[in-house]
């Protein structure tokens, strides 16, 4: 009888092994928030380099320092949001069941990837082909805020799996490394330059 009991708790523990494994280390789970961040700032200099085309073509500094400014103030409500949602995530997976976490982390991230949409759509506007300022071409950003909101979906539900196979500080300290610098969107004036 005992080595029958041997047998299941092996095999118990190998399918524990591979079920950890199919979905994914827990330092790959974050990938995705770096992605997101990336999409982000690379908007900035593109949007930046529209607008100086434009105040150059029209000769008016204006354009360029009056457009900074509206675009920095769009920016910073991004910056905010993605403070907001990295913590809110990392206290949805804490401090939930694994039912309420997934309803929590579905509300951050579908207001994420609002705030992401109405910033793609400002700074599309903005840069779209306008024939009267001479500007050729309509600028092309990788910002998709959907296929970001759902990459970053996917990141946060496999880290909540990871997560919820950890102990108490190794949860914390797991979750916590997506607050970290690396993590912070880079300023707008830094990106400006």
């Amino acid at each position: 009888m005992k080595r029958y009991n041997l047998l299941i708790v092996l095999l118990l523990l190998i399918f524990n092994v591979t079920t950890a494994q199919k979905k994914g280390s827990p330092a790959a789970d974050f990938s995705a928030v770096k992605e997101a961040k990336t999409k982000i700032e690379n908007t900035v200099p593109l949007v930046i380099k529209h607008l100086q085309d434009i105040s150059n073509k029209e000769n008016d500094p204006n354009i360029l320092t009056n457009g900074k400014t509206a675009v920095a103030k769009e920016y910073g409500k991004v910056e905010l949001e993605w403070r907001l949602y990295r913590g809110n995530m990392n206290n949805c997976i804490l401090n939930n069941s694994s039912k309420k976490a997934k309803k929590c982390m579905e509300y951050h991230n579908t207001m994420f990837r609002d705030t992401m949409i109405n910033y793609n759509n400002y700074i599309t506007n903005l840069t779209r082909k306008n024939g009267y300022l001479g500007v050729e071409g309509d600028t092309k950003f990788e910002l998709n805020p959907s296929e970001v909101a759902t990459k970053l979906s996917e990141s946060y539900f496999n880290a909540s799996d990871a997560a919820g196979r950890m102990k108490g500080s190794q949860k914390t300290d797991f979750l916590g490394q997506t607050m970290a610098d690396d993590y912070k969107l880079t300023p707008f004036n830094q990106l400006a330059q």
